[in-house]
């Protein structure tokens, strides 16, 4: 992977990291929800590398490989963890990371099963949002797409790992058990994202 490619992985989470933040900053969840796609929107119109994203096309021809995907998560993560460190900084770090510590110990009190299958359902709601966006030829199509898919994914409470890296950060909830289930997630997103591409293309 080069190192623009690099900056794109850091800039996904960065940006994925933002939508974490309006969602933290809101109490009603539906229009939290709403707001978050702005991070999955800025991710697709500027090209960013978002490991969920990505993930699901790896099994196409010409797709990103493991090493590829490896480089995207790490990314993802360095971006994540430079908008909360920056977030910590500021005013609103307190109570932003008040709500990010709540999410987190529901994740790291839940079953690896458990977050297995969110991180399946989580991806297949992401792949409805990426795939939409590339093939749908009506403008509307693209970005309703996003909106929905990313609705879908919070309001039904699965499990995004990129927006999971934004929470453990924010929350600065590090210990083995964090990291186990966050790669559990990633394991979930990765089956998923796969899964429903493979479906979608032998039925087409």
């Amino acid at each position: 992977m080069t190192n623009k490619a690099f900056v794109k992985s850091i800039m996904a989470g960065f940006t994925i990291g933002l939508g974490g933040l309006i969602y933290l900053s809101l109490d009603n969840k539906v229009i939290g929800s709403a707001l978050f796609s702005v991070g999955l929107f800025v991710v697709l119109t500027f090209g960013f590398n978002l490991f969920t994203g990505k993930v699901c096309y790896t099994i196409d021809k010409g797709g990103p490989s493991i090493p590829d995907m490896i480089s995207i998560w790490v990314g993802n993560f360095i971006g994540t963890l430079i908008l909360a460190l920056m977030i910590r900084g500021t005013r609103v770090g307190a109570a932003v990371a008040e709500k990010a510590t709540a999410l987190c110990e529901v994740k790291n009190g839940d079953s690896y099963l458990s977050l297995f299958l969110l991180g399946i359902l989580c991806n297949i709601f992401i792949f409805i949002a990426v795939d939409e966006f590339k093939n749908n030829n009506h403008e509307l199509g693209k970005y309703l797409g996003i909106f929905l898919g990313v609705m879908g994914f919070i309001l039904a409470g699965t499990e995004h790992c990129v927006a999971d890296m934004f929470y453990y950060n924010m929350a600065f909830n590090y210990s083995v058990n964090a990291i186990i289930k966050l790669l559990v997630i990633t394991a979930g997103n990765t089956v998923g994202g796969i899964c429903i591409n493979y479906v979608c293309k032998k039925i087409k």
